[in-house]
Order: C-alpha cells, then sequence, then structure tokens
C-alpha cells in the first residue's frame, strides 16, 4: 500500500543504458525513479513515504543531524493522513463501514481534513465535531472537500459537551437511523497507533539506515508517537531513546516528570491539535517506554516557526515548530553525533492568517519572542 522509498529503489535499479538518448527523453534515473514511484492506487495510495530532511541550521549548531519527517507532503497535507486511511480501512474490515455510510469524528483539525480526504476518495460521507478555537481555514477546507462541520465550544474532555462525546452520540444516532454509520474514534482507537508502527516508524528505519538515535514529538491522540516509540525500540533493541514533548496548557509532562501524577488541566497553547488532558489508549501500552518529555513554551515555538522560514526555508505549522524545538532540546541533551528525528506534522499554510499578523501575535503577548531580524516575515497586519 505505501510505497518504496523512491530514492532507495532508484539507486539499486538504474541500470546502464543500452545507447545514448537523445536530450528531449528521460534519462536512466528518471525512468527507474518513475518505475519506483509507480501508479498510486487512488489517493490513498499516495499516503506515507514523506521524506527526511536534515534541518542544517539547527544541525550545525547542536552538532548532530537533526531530521524532520516533512509529514506535510502528504496529500492531505498533514500527519493525520496516516491515521485517517487507518481508522477507515479498520472500520471496513470489521464490517462497521459499508458503501455509503457515514463517518463522523471528533477532531481539532488535520485528522478531520484526511478523514475528508479518504471519506471522499472512497465514496463516504463525513461528519466532523471541533472546537470552535480553531483556525477558520481549517473549517472552510473541511466544508470544501463535502464534510458536515459543527464546530462546538471547547470544554475538557469529562464535560458532556465535549466535541468527542458530542461527535460519538451523533455516531450512535446515525447508526441506530441507517445502520451505517461509525464513529472512528481516533483519541483511543489503536489503528491510530498502529499505522505509525507499520509505516512511519519503518520508513524513519530505513531512511536512516538503523542510524537514528532518539526520537521526539507532540502527542493529541499519542497515534504518532505511541507507534513511532514501539517500533524505533523494538527493531533498535531499546537503544532509540523517545521523548515527548508537550505544549502549555497539557498534563503529559507534568504526568511522566511527577510518576504518574495526572494534573488537572489548565491553561492552552497557540499550537493546534497536540496536548492532552488524559492518557488516551494509543497511549497507554507505550507509556513505559519513553525516556522522558519536554516542555516547550509558546515563546520558543513561535520563534521557532519564524526560524525555520529563514533559515531552512521550510515554513510550518506551530505544533511542527515546537517538535523542532524538542528536538534540538533532545540534541543538546544527547551531545554531539547523533541523529534525532522529529516530525514535521503540517505547513503553516492553514495558520498564516494567525502566524505571521501583528495584531495576532500582540494579542498572545508573542511579539517579543520573535527576534528584530525575523520581524519581516510579519507581514499580515
Amino acid at each position: 500500500m505505501f510505497r518504496h522509498s523512491v530514492r532507495r529503489f532508484a539507486t539499486t535499479t538504474v541500470r546502464k543504458a543500452v545507447a545514448p538518448v537523445a536530450a528531449h527523453e528521460p534519462s536512466s534515473y528518471t525512468l527507474a525513479v518513475s518505475k519506483a514511484q509507480g501508479v498510486a492506487q487512488g489517493l490513498t495510495g499516495a499516503i506515507g513515504n514523506t521524506p527526511l530532511i536534515r534541518l542544517n541550521k539547527l544541525s550545525e549548531e547542536t552538532g548532530c543531524n537533526v531530521l524532520g519527517k516533512a509529514e506535510f507532503m502528504n496529500p492531505g497535507g498533514s500527519v493525520k493522513d496516516r491515521a485517517a486511511l487507518y481508522v477507515v480501512k479498520d472500520a471496513e474490515e470489521r464490517g462497521l463501514l459499508k458503501p455509503g455510510g457515514t463517518v463522523i469524528e471528533g477532531t481539532a483539525g488535520n485528522t478531520g481534513i484526511g478523514l475528508a480526504h479518504v471519506c471522499r476518495s472512497r465514496g463516504y460521507k463525513l461528519v466532523i465535531y471541533m472546537p470552535n478555537t480553531q483556525s477558520q481555514g481549517k473549517i472552510d477546507l473541511l466544508r470544501l472537500l463535502g464534510a458536515e462541520v459543527y464546530p462546538v465550544p471547547a470544554v475538557a474532555f469529562d464535560n458532556p459537551d465535549n466535541y468527542n462525546h458530542q461527535a460519538r452520540r451523533h455516531a450512535e444516532r446515525l447508526q441506530k437511523e441507517t445502520g451505517n454509520a461509525v464513529w472512528t474514534n481516533q483519541f483511543d482507537n489503536t489503528a491510530n497507533r498502529r499505522a505509525h508502527i507499520e509505516t512511519t516508524g519503518p520508513e524513519i528505519w530505513a531512511q536512516t539506515q538503523g542510524a537514528v538515535d532518539a526520537f521526539t514529538c507532540a502527542t493529541g491522540t499519542a497515534g504518532t508517537l505511541a507507534g513511532i516509540t514501539r517500533y524505533l525500540k523494538e527493531v533498535s533493541g531499546g537503544r532509540v531513546k523517545s521523548y515527548l514533548a508537550d505544549p502549555p496548557g497539557s498534563v503529559l509532562h507534568s504526568y511522566i516528570q511527577s510518576g504518574g501524577k495526572l494534573a488537572e488541566r489548565s491553561g492552552g497553547s497557540i499550537t493546534e491539535g497536540i496536548g492532552q488532558g488524559r492518557i488516551t489508549d494509543n497511549l497507554a501500552p507505550d507509556l513505559g517506554l519513553l525516556d522522558g518529555s519536554l516542555h516547550i513554551s509558546d515563546e520558543k515555538s513561535i520563534e521557532m516557526v519564524y526560524r525555520c522560514l529563514d533559515e531552512e526555508g521550510v515554513y510550518l505549522g506551530a505544533s511542527s515548530a515546537l517538535n523542532v524545538v524538542a528536538a534540538k532540546e533532545v540534541a543538546e541533551l544527547m551531545g554531539p553525533g547523533h541523529t534525532v528525528v522529529t516530525m514535521l506534522c503540517d505547513g503553516a499554510y492553514r495558520y498564516a492568517d494567525r502566524l505571521f499578523s501583528r495584531k495576532w501575535l500582540e494579542s498572545k503577548n508573542l511579539l517579543s519572542a520573535i527576534p528584530k531580524h525575523l520581524e519581516k516575515y510579519i507581514v499580515l497586519a
């Protein structure tokens, strides 16, 4: 289902041309790459096998190889395409979803967008419940892709009006009426985690040729962190370290640092789709595999958004920038000569009206976090 690595395949399959080719004809390398790429079986066949990018400036600063998995290159523009495909396939395989059925999910945005693409390509309807704190760009895109969207007040998980519970109740009602509706339950559906055990983890291992020393990323559902951690720990015999990165307002860092005391969630972050107030079913089996955690402030995250744009030419959203900050801190912790991998979850395209707006930065008291030489990128009022 997931494509073979194009470069790896190409380097092992390029054959000497039988005869010189004209300038306008494709080279043997181009033909080999095309053969390796093949034809994706529909949009879902193009999910995965994203490049691993060396972040050169940060690598030079730390003396390590700091690598980012370019998940913004998935068809739906984020890492959540992987989980979206797996939870839908899981529902199909278990007979819960039949042709013409309806998928219902509670999501902060990117899982919804991934589901919208997957459902559209496979002929399903989609209903999304999401916190009304999410960017308008995400909401507009979901509706453009045909999803029925319900932005609802952002309340804690233990509140019955939490967006996830509203999605579940909607699915239960529709299932009774039609017999063909499913709540994919991304937070506690371990098909989410399995997507990363079976695809993302193996890709990272192959792309680094087994030379990865540490992995770090933030978590919302925990599917990405848990799945990749599980795979890398098993394939390396426990050698690869794994660290959870946590934004303000999340309790997972304090949970790990306190040895298992779950604090009450309070506050918030500029990041979207990450942070958590509980231990999800995706995280629970692999929580003990983590080697530590890092708390990353919004000030560090927003600065890294601008640094990556200026120094690397990489246009990242705030959650991806948080991951990069975490990778830098893990690299500094481990010392020179190590390889640290993180996830570039999505680009800044859906957040540009916030992240590069002077008014918005001022409203969040983050304008002072942008170094003077990077203020040139604050192009919106």
